[in-house]
């Protein structure tokens, strides 16, 4: 019997070894897993690469990650914001390495790993540094460069209900980056709201199947 439900956070995020690197799904605080980052803290994994949209907001979720010095580096479009204060000190410091990525660059790259892309050509960030040493190349008179895919060792993401098989459903922008990150990463975990019972989703409004679903934690768990 396939059973991918967990029954606490902690034994979720037991296995994310130091120096893994990690996507964490978000749009800012809309569907964040704080739990599972919570959990992670707890953990202990240290030296991490991260890939989320954007490098933390006030003192919990990402942030407090950043705060427990536990990130090595960090691979944002939007790392600079009005409360981003833990990553402005480490970097500042030069205590965390950045990698910025423009949103669009950030989203393909990580589709592009699930996809089993190469690599894509966008003309987003032609003749700026963000090109420095990377493959550019003139394609019907429009200049492009070559960007790579994100691969992770695992997926944090948060949808509203999954199964106990991995089928996931999202509350509505919360979705954002989850499902295409649930497809880059050896192993997803997603931090749901409620498990229902098989068949109470319809499968015509599964977002995320189980197939690119590892474990599934009630984040009251």
């Amino acid at each position: 019997m396939i059973d991918k439900t967990f029954e606490s956070l902690e034994r979720a995020v037991a296995d994310i070894h130091d120096g893994a690197t990690v996507m964490i799904g978000g749009f800012g605080n809309a569907g964040m897993p704080s739990a599972l980052i919570d959990a992670l803290i707890a953990q202990g994994a240290k030296e991490l690469t991260i890939v989320n949209n954007n490098a933390g907001n006030g003192e919990t979720g990402l942030a407090a990650l950043l705060k427990a010095k536990r990130v090595r580096k960090i691979i944002c479009s939007f790392p600079r914001q009005a409360d981003s204060h833990h990553f402005d000190a480490l970097y500042r410091a030069g205590e965390i390495e950045l990698e910025l990525t423009p949103q669009g660059n950030l989203a393909e790259r990580i589709r592009a790993a699930g996809a089993g892309i190469g690599g894509f050509f966008t003309p987003t960030g032609y003749g700026t540094l963000l090109a420095e040493g990377k493959e550019t190349r003139l394609i019907n008179g429009r200049h492009y460069v070559l960007e790579s895919p994100i691969h992770a060792d695992f997926a944090l993401i948060k949808a509203l209900k999954g199964d106990r098989w991995g089928n996931l459903v999202y509350r509505k922008t919360a979705r954002n980056f989850g499902p295409i990150m649930a497809m880059a990463a050896k192993v997803t975990i997603a931090q749901v709201q409620d498990v229902v019972a098989l068949g109470e989703l319809d499968p015509e409004v599964i977002v995320t199947p189980g197939i690119f679903v590892q474990r599934v934690v009630k984040e009251s768990a």
